[in-house]
């Protein structure tokens, strides 16, 4: 089965990564890098990857098929936004939820355990026709 892991951060906790010593901060991208290799490994990862922060994104609408109207972030009204996110192929829901609590046991200032929500959707099945 195929598992969407979503990492959610507020804007409070992205600005409070300017008080992260270089160390910590290390510490926290060898915690995910170190859990993407081991989801390689073991053949569960399709697909990993961080997000630029919400101050470079941009809202597409089509109010038109040949006008889109294209606004700037930040967006004032979004109080949490996704930081990163993994797709993963596991046997059980019980391997997604592992996978998952690990993910968020990334580590923060002084080495502590952030223990980030991390959201956990199965990928959808298309009915057949």
């Amino acid at each position: 089965m195929k598992y969407m892991l979503m990492m959610s951060c507020t804007r409070r906790d992205f600005e409070s990564l300017g008080g992260w010593s270089p160390a910590e901060f290390q510490a926290h991208i060898r915690f995910m890098k170190s859990l993407n290799h081991e989801l390689q490994a073991s053949g569960e990862l399709v697909l990993c990857e961080g997000l630029e922060p919400p101050m470079l994104a941009k809202l597409v609408r089509a109010e038109r098929a040949d006008a889109p109207i294209v606004t700037d972030g930040p967006f004032a009204e979004t109080k949490e936004f996704l930081a990163g996110f993994w797709i993963i192929d596991v046997k059980t829901p019980e391997r997604a939820v592992a996978i998952a609590a690990k993910a968020s046991t990334a580590p923060g200032p002084g080495g502590r355990p952030l223990m980030i929500p991390i959201e956990l959707r199965a990928v959808g099945q298309i009915p057949e026709a």
